[in-house]
C-alpha cells in the first residue's frame, strides 16, 4: 500500500477574494498525499493544458473538486476545466477508461442556507438533486461519487464554525485510504 495521492482542483474565479475557499484551501495545504490546483491562479486565460491536467488526473487516485455553488452549478472556470479535460478517448467513450474506479469528492459552499435547498425551500430543489449533473459526469467517467461535503450560509458562517467544517474537510481527506499499487 502506499500513501493517498489526492487531487484537489480549486475551482474559485479568484482565490484571493475568497473568504471560504481559501480559508478551506489553506486548511488542506500541509497534508501528506494531496496536491492543490487553483485552476484561475494556473489558467487566467481559460485556455487549459488537457495533457498536464490529464497526467494529474492519471497521477492521483482521489479527486477532490472544491468550488462555491454558482448558479446552480459549477464555476465557469471548472466547467472549461471539464469541457477541456474530461474528453472522450481519456474520461468517457472508446478507451476512455483513464479514470474507472478513481473516488470524485465534491466540497462546495453556498451562500444560502440548508434549508433554501428543499422542494419548498427558496430554491426549490435539494442539493442532491441540483447536483445530478455532476454525478452523471462522474458515472460517465467511471468515478466513485463519496457523499459531497457542503457548508451552507458562507456569506453568513461564524470563524469558529468555518474552523469546523475545515477540521471536518481535513478528517475526510485523511480518512482517504491508501492506493493499493
Amino acid at each position: 500500500m502506499t500513501a493517498p495521492r489526492i487531487l484537489v482542483i480549486v475551482a474559485h474565479p479568484d482565490l484571493t477574494t475568497s473568504r471560504i475557499t481559501a480559508h478551506l484551501t489553506a486548511g488542506i495545504r500541509d497534508l501528506d498525499g494531496v496536491t492543490i490546483r487553483d485552476l484561475a491562479s494556473a489558467y487566467p486565460d481559460r485556455r487549459v493544458d488537457t495533457a498536464v491536467e490529464q497526467q494529474l488526473l492519471r497521477d492521483h487516485d482521489t479527486i477532490v473538486l472544491q468550488f462555491p455553488w454558482h448558479w446552480y452549478s459549477v464555476p465557469g472556470v471548472l466547467k472549461e476545466w471539464m469541457d477541456q479535460v474530461l474528453t472522450h478517448g481519456f474520461a468517457y467513450g472508446n478507451g476512455g477508461d483513464q479514470l474507472h474506479g478513481k473516488r470524485l469528492q465534491l466540497v462546495i459552499s453556498t451562500g444560502g442556507p440548508e434549508s433554501s435547498y428543499t422542494p419548498t425551500g427558496h430554491n426549490r430543489f435539494t442539493m442532491a438533486e441540483l447536483l445530478r449533473p455532476l454525478e452523471a459526469t462522474a458515472h460517465l467517467c467511471g468515478l466513485d461519487m463519496a457523499e459531497p461535503l457542503i457548508l451552507h450560509s458562507a456569506h453568513r458562517v461564524a470563524p469558529e464554525e468555518l474552523a469546523a467544517h475545515i477540521a471536518r474537510y481535513r478528517e475526510l481527506l485523511s480518512a482517504v485510504p491508501a492506493a493499493a499499487h
